[in-house]
């Protein structure tokens, strides 16, 4: 089992993010973070049988979760990612190295780009994850980022943290 599979119980728990209003634009199928070498995929997530959020099968490739908003509609956006793997660093490797200001690039499946400029990382227990900061409404485009992060905990087989990029959408 991937080291990384914890990813859906650290947000368990959550008082739900629930289905937002998806809007018109295109879905997001690549995200490049220039600053840590993240050039990837995006697959589509959706919700597991218990009520969390899937998390991507491979690795190497980060997942959008589709229930919410559209990178660059209003709303949160929010993109999971793998710390790693029982084979080594996986997408989001690096997403605690983020700084204020790096840029967050993600392509929609139109072809067209929106930019993203980090506000700020934090890490939170997983059981103070803070469900309205990364999921409450917002009147403009937001992107969410998460990772696990932390000490991993074998008696648990899971992170204790996770790490969460907020970033607003840059003009």
């Amino acid at each position: 089992m991937p080291v990384t599979t914890p990813i859906v119980r650290a947000i368990d728990g959550a008082s739900g993010p629930g289905a937002a209003a998806l809007g018109q634009s295109a879905p997001p199928v690549h995200i490049r973070i220039p600053s840590i070498g993240v050039d990837a995929s995006i697959t589509d997530l959706g919700l597991a049988p218990d009520g969390t959020i899937e998390v991507p099968a491979d690795a190497r490739q980060a997942g959008w979760y589709k229930l919410g908003s559209v990178p660059g509609d209003a709303g949160p956006a929010v993109i999971l990612g793998h710390l790693d793997s029982t084979t080594g660093p996986a997408v989001f490797a690096r997403l605690a190295g983020l700084r204020v200001g790096d840029q967050v690039l993600v392509a929609r499946a139109d072809g067209s780009q929106v930019r993203f400029q980090v506000d700020r990382v934090a890490t939170f227990a997983v059981n103070s994850f803070p469900t309205e900061a990364v999921y409450g409404a917002t009147p403009e485009p937001v992107l969410r980022l998460i990772t696990c992060g932390g000490t991993f905990s074998r008696a648990q087989g899971r992170y204790l943290s996770n790490i969460v990029v907020f970033a607003t959408e840059a003009v």
